[in-house]
């Protein structure tokens, strides 16, 4: 009989409490910009000139973390940026429970660029006239994760260009900038708004157009090669189909080869294809690779 009132009474402590505790200080975003979170995008962004900077909001913090801080403010106060000291909260609420490892920059958003600000591609000359290029095409990437994973691979093995198609496209945001460790923040990324022109347009100038597949056997009239059988001497566009549907039709017929990953064992319904990101890493990495033994 006495253990009921000492609930409600330790429930309304509870309550109490929380109504003493401080909210999380409400940031008023200068309008257009957005919030970037982690240390290598907010990092890179800091040392590129690619977007307006507004603030830097840095956690309140002590002991290890000093140095990363004051590299930070260093960073910040070179480029005329205000730096807020912040309580862990503020930032959580700032790229909404996302993990920013202490660090969250207001800045305008990046765009993609469009390909006719791209300078023309060097393909040598008499001497070298078939300069090995390796440009990355992505079509309908959904996923920021993915977008970011792709993005830090293609810049880490050498892709000398990444182009997506506009339409049904993830856009740069920070979440693709944090999923790609910063890589967004110092590599151009394209866009067109007709992939097939594109690439007709590039075979007209001698570029190899080169398709993935997971299922080789859904491929008609494209020869499938193993990636690992592919050679290449030429200037070459890899293409890389969405999440769910890979490449499409009209896209496949514009693809001189198609490529895929052999698997390492029989495998099991259900799970017989790799997620995207991993797919592009492995491909670029053998295609790559080449790339680097011809130049050495």
């Amino acid at each position: 009989a006495h253990r009921e009132p000492w609930s409600l009474r330790e429930g309304d402590f509870s309550k109490a409490r929380k109504r003493l505790e401080p909210k999380p200080l409400s940031i008023e975003r200068t309008k257009g910009s957005e919030i970037l979170f982690g240390i290598a995008p907010c990092a890179l962004a800091l040392s590129q000139s690619r977007r307006d900077l507004f603030r830097l909001f840095l956690k309140q913090s002590s002991g290890s973390r000093r140095l990363v801080t004051s590299e930070f403010v260093l960073q910040a106060t070179a480029r005329g940026v205000p730096v807020h000291h912040v309580k862990r909260r503020e930032l959580d609420a700032l790229c909404r429970g996302r993990v920013h490892q202490g660090v969250c920059l207001e800045a305008t958003p990046l765009r993609f660029k469009s390909l006719e600000e791209a300078e023309k591609p060097n393909l040598g000359d008499g001497e070298n006239p078939n300069r090995q290029l390796i440009w990355l095409v992505l079509e309908q990437i959904q996923d920021p994760m993915n977008l970011g994973a792709v993005l830090r691979s293609a810049y880490f093995l050498g892709v000398d260009r990444v182009v997506t198609s506009q339409r049904n496209s993830c856009p740069l945001t920070p979440t693709v900038s944090k999923a790609s460790s910063g890589a967004m923040e110092v590599f151009d990324i394209y866009s067109t708004d007709d992939l097939r022109s594109f690439l007709k347009a590039k075979t007209a100038e001698g570029w190899e157009v080169v398709g993935t597949v997971s299922k080789p056997e859904d491929v008609e009239n494209v020869p499938v090669i193993s990636c690992l059988e592919f050679r290449w001497n030429k200037p070459v566009i890899i293409v890389i189909g969405s999440e769910g549907d890979g490449l499409s039709l009209e896209t496949q017929l514009l693809c001189h080869r198609m490529l895929a990953i052999p698997p390492g064992r029989a495998l099991h319904p259900g799970i017989e294809s790799l997620n995207v990101s991993v797919a592009t890493g492995i491909l670029l990495h053998s295609i790559c690779s080449q790339k680097l033994r011809h130049s050495d």
